[in-house]
């Protein structure tokens, strides 16, 4: 394999893993909450559409919006039926509802194989063209789709955060809930739009990567766990973050297995949260609060 093909697969994973820690980002800055259900959402993403087009013979663009929709679905249930009432039984408390949503991302998983089955399916392509050239190699086609839909979610994410009122309370709310319901802004309906939000971007990445690398109900737990590092490497101070994060994964993912071969991809990534855990904890970008 070329230097250049390395860098593409490097760059594809970065683009999967940093938009897993966007889904993860969303919820956090809109409702100060980690959602570890993230990659279950992406996990029904990508399994639903394989399953209704393989087994149900449906159209792979309509089995996509299915299961784009539920995911959305289960992430505003995770809210609505989960964590809402958990934080206000236990008087806003995070640790209750943390155990909560861990409860969830294997309930999910379960169900999943429950509905669809415990083996793998092959993903299924939204679009198919002719591989596009690159130097001495060739790009996929499902490679251009999961680059392209990185760059379009972050812009769209960063300009809407940005520029528009409910983006910019999405941030009014995170940074204090509290205040911000003494100030009368509408907390509940704005992080239920951080719920859905994530899961409606964490189940189309999950389809777009499945074409790639097929999935399974127990993808689910695997996603959850890199999405939330690729986070706590960028860290929360820019949108671009996670982005940064999932690049330098993508990285350790592609690279460290190319030169030290074996399973020692995973001795790297372990290696890589240790070291920001203990040195470096809130990521390369760290979030200024606002006086």
């Amino acid at each position: 394999m070329g230097q250049l093909q390395l860098w593409l697969s490097a760059l594809e994973m970065g683009c999967f893993f940093g938009l897993l820690a966007l889904a993860y980002y969303l919820v956090l800055v809109g409702a100060g909450f980690f959602n570890f259900a993230i990659g279950p959402y992406a996990m029904v993403g990508g399994l639903c559409t394989s399953y209704l087009v393989i087994y149900e013979e449906m159209n792979v663009w309509a089995a996509a919006l299915v299961a784009v929709l539920a995911a959305g679905a289960l992430a505003a249930v995770t809210e609505l039926a989960i964590v809402r009432p958990v934080q206000r039984r236990s008087g806003g408390g995070e640790l209750p509802a943390l155990v909560a949503v861990a409860a969830v991302l294997f309930t999910i998983q379960q169900l999943a194989g429950y509905l669809f089955g415990y083996t793998t399916l092959p993903g299924q392509a939204l679009l198919t063209f002719d591989p596009v050239p690159v130097g001495d190699t060739v790009v996929q086609p499902s490679t251009v789709l999961l680059l392209g839909f990185a760059v379009v979610a972050f812009a769209a994410l960063a300009t809407w955060i940005r520029y528009t009122r409910t983006g910019r309370l999405l941030r009014a709310v995170g940074d204090s809930t509290h205040a911000a319901g003494l100030l009368g802004l509408p907390v509940n309906r704005v992080r239920l739009i951080a719920f859905l939000l994530s899961g409606l971007l964490a189940g189309i990445t999950g389809l777009l990567f499945a074409s790639k690398a097929g999935v399974s109900s127990l993808s689910g737990l695997s996603w959850a766990l890199s999405g939330f590092l690729a986070m706590v490497v960028g860290g929360t101070g820019s949108i671009w973050a996670p982005l940064v994060g999932g690049l330098v994964l993508g990285a350790v993912e592609v690279f460290v297995p190319y030169y030290f071969g074996g399973q020692s991809h995973v001795y790297g990534l372990l290696f890589v949260a240790l070291l920001f855990f203990a040195l470096k904890p809130s990521g390369l970008f760290v979030r200024r609060v606002r006086a």
